[in-house]
């Protein structure tokens, strides 16, 4: 399945996690980076497009902003 929103085309990005020493320590310091992924939350959902009910693989933030009308069963 891809991980690619069907309406806006929101996709994986990249990044690092960092890793830091704790808030009581006696100097605050950076340990390491190491690469991560940041997901879109990508839902499959029934949808009407052109009066014609779809599959789609939409984001929360679309289904959230009213950009995919839901097809009512």
């Amino acid at each position: 399945m891809s991980q690619r929103c069907d309406v806006c085309g929101k996709e994986p990005h990249f990044g690092n996690k960092v890793a830091r020493l704790g808030r009581n320590a006696q100097r605050r310091r950076v340990f390491g980076r190491s690469a991560r992924m940041f997901r879109p939350n990508i839902q499959p959902v029934k949808a009407v497009v052109d009066g014609r009910p779809v599959k789609l693989k939409v984001c929360t933030a679309c289904l959230k902003a009213g950009k995919v009308q839901r097809r009512t069963t």
